[in-house]
């Protein structure tokens, strides 16, 4: 039974992605994009712990560590870029 309900929900989790991934690619505005791609990683993030929890494995814990690590930082990155234009500033003092 709880197989078979963790197999449903990570069917619905591809179709959201799939969805998002439509967002990203029609996608009017780039904040729009932005977002859609932070919840394409929260969605893998989720789907991940499923197929975690159906393979009974504590393997995929450090990948779900690292993608949300990465969904954090490209998030930040693309509002910095948003703000200021520039995600590394230099200073150059000649």
């Amino acid at each position: 039974m709880i197989e078979s309900i963790l197999t449903i929900s990570l069917i619905l989790f591809g179709v959201a992605i799939l969805i998002t991934f439509i967002r990203i690619v029609i996608g009017p505005t780039f904040p729009d994009r932005v977002i859609a791609m932070d919840v394409i990683g929260v969605n893998l993030i989720s789907a991940m712990a499923i197929v975690s929890v159906l393979f009974s494995t504590r393997a995929f814990y450090d990948v779900i560590l690292v993608l949300g690590i990465l969904a954090f930082i490209s998030t930040i990155s693309f509002s910095k870029f948003l703000e200021r234009g520039a995600i590394i500033e230099r200073k150059r003092d000649i």
